[in-house]
């Protein structure tokens, strides 16, 4: 059973301001670096005790890293050992992370020698590692020291446990691509509605999709936290805002609109509207369009004026013309 029917169950029953989360265990992600060190006699006999080589930054698994080598030992350490250490680099961005990872000095045929693996470590922002990780005396020249070059591999998989994982806003089966990004990516916008919910999206969907959406976005980073933009958006409804973010992420309405509710399709269009989303306005537009009636020409006509409509305008007018009595036909009278 998905989490929507559930929260449809409880809104049935009473529950109207109700929202949820999943837990999930997160999909493991690997990533791997080689730190390449030319003239490992030379760079040994520059570098004092203490002072680190750095490889470039690396992804894995969502996170940055690198490789702090100190071909002398660390600060006070031993001065005939290798230290390497797995340097945490994108905490401020994505916040702490739960790896495992190995390092190895690769032989003159590029396989692994001289391995050592950590099976678990949490990063925030700091660096784990050994700071005896190999002697100087037990590095084979003709084996690990090919042309004076050594290498040095390191594997990081990481493993953030379990998280809870923010539900989409809409239903996901049947539509392969939204429910490949949300499986794949973790949504870093929280809109917050005036009812007291708060829905998830991803930035990069709404800002290709909207304009309106992206300036909005650009404005709400200056409050954002580390995992997450925080958007407020206080005149919707939820219901509104899942239709809008639905066909965002799939360019087609959750129904047929002609058979919506006709308040739904004017609160959708008046969305589509602000959002500058032109495809959903024609869409709502060709669906209110065939709904007009005398009892909701007057409030179609408003919103038409309103919202810059000139077709849905042109058929309200159409409707009054065939419906408005002429001289030449007199309104029907009962004589009692």
């Amino acid at each position: 059973m998905s989490t929507s029917v559930i929260l449809s169950a409880m809104r049935g029953a009473g529950r109207q301001q109700i929202t949820a989360s999943t837990v999930r265990a997160k999909l493991q992600a690997s990533g791997s670096h080689v730190l390449r060190i030319e003239e490992f006699t030379r760079a040994r006999e520059k570098l004092a005790n203490g002072i680190a080589i750095m490889s470039s930054p690396f992804g894995a698994g969502g996170h940055d890293w690198f490789i702090q080598c100190y071909l002398n030992g660390v600060p006070g350490g031993a001065g005939n050992h290798i230290s390497l250490f797995l340097q945490h680099d994108s905490h401020a961005k994505t916040g702490d992370a739960t790896a495992t990872y190995r390092m190895s000095i690769l032989d003159k045929a590029l396989k692994s020698s001289c391995t050592k693996f950590e099976q678990e470590r949490h990063f925030r922002g700091d660096g784990w590692g050994w700071t005896e990780f190999i002697g100087l005396q037990d590095l084979d020249r003709d084996k690990h020291l090919v042309d004076d070059c050594l290498s040095i591999l390191c594997d990081v998989t990481t493993a953030d446990g379990l998280r809870a994982a923010a539900e989409p806003p809409f239903d996901l089966r049947g539509l392969p691509l939204a429910e490949a990004i949300w499986n794949r990516e973790t949504p870093d916008v929280k809109i917050h509605l005036g009812d007291g919910e708060t829905i998830a999206a991803h930035r990069w969907v709404l800002e290709a999709r909207s304009p309106v959406l992206k300036a909005d976005l650009a404005l709400a980073s200056n409050n954002a936290t580390a995992d997450h933009v925080r958007l407020l958006v206080n005149d919707m409804d939820a219901d509104v805002c899942k239709a809008l973010l639905r066909f965002i992420y799939t360019d087609s309405p959750a129904t047929e609109l002609e058979t919506a509710p006709p308040k739904n399709v004017e609160q959708l269009l008046a969305a589509a509207d602000r959002f500058q989303l032109e495809k959903l306005k024609l869409l709502c537009v060709e669906a209110l369009c065939k709904t007009i009636d005398a009892n909701s020409v007057a409030a179609a006509l408003a919103l038409a004026e309103r919202h810059g409509c000139p077709t849905l305008r042109e058929a309200c007018a159409q409707f009054l013309m065939k419906n408005t009595p002429t001289r030449e036909q007199p309104i029907s009278t009962r004589v009692f």
